[in-house]
């Protein structure tokens, strides 16, 4: 019996860690490749953050500022375009403070920016002694100056509508047309940062619908879609205007109710239960709920820690005997951890 030996040549084996660059001189550690690619992705993150950082800091702006702003920009390119003459192309400059005000405030004034854009273009053109033939060449440039800038702006205008439209249904889940799992982490990051900045309560509960598999078995998966929307349904019109609820997945739901401290938080919580019970006893439906609910007096560092807590004390629920709800708070000793039927 004859026994065989891996090959060094196999495509498997640890030479295959090694392999020609692309200037073909020697060969290259794979590793090599993989801290280059960090490199290049890392230095590509610096500059989407660099650019995410910009366009937020002119959102938070007032519209007077970035009008103000974009009209010094018009300004300073008039001027520009009047010291170079004829002979230097400026026009692309023009583009810049188009941009800022249709893509950071709204059409309407971006087609104020585009007309007074144009005509300044063409003062600056005539202002600079250029001559034409016919008097009438100024005024057509002027017309298509201004019909190239407004095209640009409906471009714009249109393009910024579809990404925020994108952006939005990204966030929601389509089944139950509140928030998803990804729009939580999104405003539960806000909600801590604005908590420790103004030192207020935070208060996190997560649902998990309890036999809900069995709905699906006994009665389809289209009775349990309407009976997801239903709880969703009824959650957003038992909370107030300032909470907000998500479904996390599958059958469960989180509700974010920022500045809420234990005992406005146990009674919105309760009442949004018990109301979803009534409506599972109306519909004949053997789903109850099983809650976790955490209070932080004082901000929680992560979204993470948020999940974690919420997520275990809804799982001490269910294994409590389902139906009940688990209310921890955080940060102040005199409240113990309760557990509501």
């Amino acid at each position: 019996m004859s026994m065989r030996t891996p090959s060094s040549c196999h495509p498997h084996s640890e030479n295959s860690s090694l392999f020609l660059n692309n200037s073909g001189i020697g060969p290259t550690k794979a590793w090599d490749v993989s801290e280059r690619y960090l490199q290049l992705v890392e230095r590509e993150s610096k500059v989407d953050s660099f650019y995410q950082f910009m366009i937020e800091y002119l959102y938070h702006q007032p519209k007077a500022v970035l009008i103000a702003i974009a009209s010094v920009i018009l300004a300073g390119i008039g001027i520009l375009n009047y010291l170079a003459g004829p002979d230097l192309s400026t026009w692309i400059f023009y583009l810049i403070p188009i941009f800022l005000v249709t893509w950071c405030i709204e059409r309407r004034v971006g087609i104020l920016m585009s007309i007074f854009s144009a005509l300044i273009w063409s003062v600056a053109e005539y202002a600079s002694g250029v001559t034409y033939w016919d008097k009438a060449i100024p005024y057509w440039n002027c017309i298509a100056r201004l019909g190239y800038f407004l095209i640009l702006t409906f471009i714009l205008s249109a393009l910024k509508s579809a990404l925020e439209k994108e952006k939005e249904l990204s966030r929601m889940d389509f089944l139950t047309k509140v928030g998803n799992g990804r729009y939580f982490i999104e405003l539960a990051n806000i909600e801590i940062n604005r908590a420790r900045r103004h030192e207020h309560p935070l208060t996190v509960a997560y649902i998990d619908l309890d036999n809900f598999k069995m709905i699906n078995d006994r009665f389809g998966h289209s009775a349990g879609d309407h009976l997801l929307q239903q709880v969703a349904y009824t959650i957003k019109n038992n909370i107030r205007l300032t909470d907000t609820v998500v479904r996390m997945g599958g059958d469960e739901f989180a509700i974010l109710l920022p500045e809420t401290g234990p005992e406005l938080a146990e009674a919105i919580i309760r009442r949004v239960q018990n109301i979803n019970l009534e409506i599972m006893q109306e519909n004949r439906w053997p789903v109850t709920f099983s809650i976790g609910v955490v209070t932080f007096m004082s901000p929680p560092s992560t979204v993470d820690e948020i999940l974690n807590k919420t997520d275990n004390l809804m799982y001490g629920a269910k294994n409590n005997g389902k139906n009940t709800i688990k209310h921890e708070v955080i940060g102040m000793r005199e409240w113990p951890s309760v557990t509501v039927a």
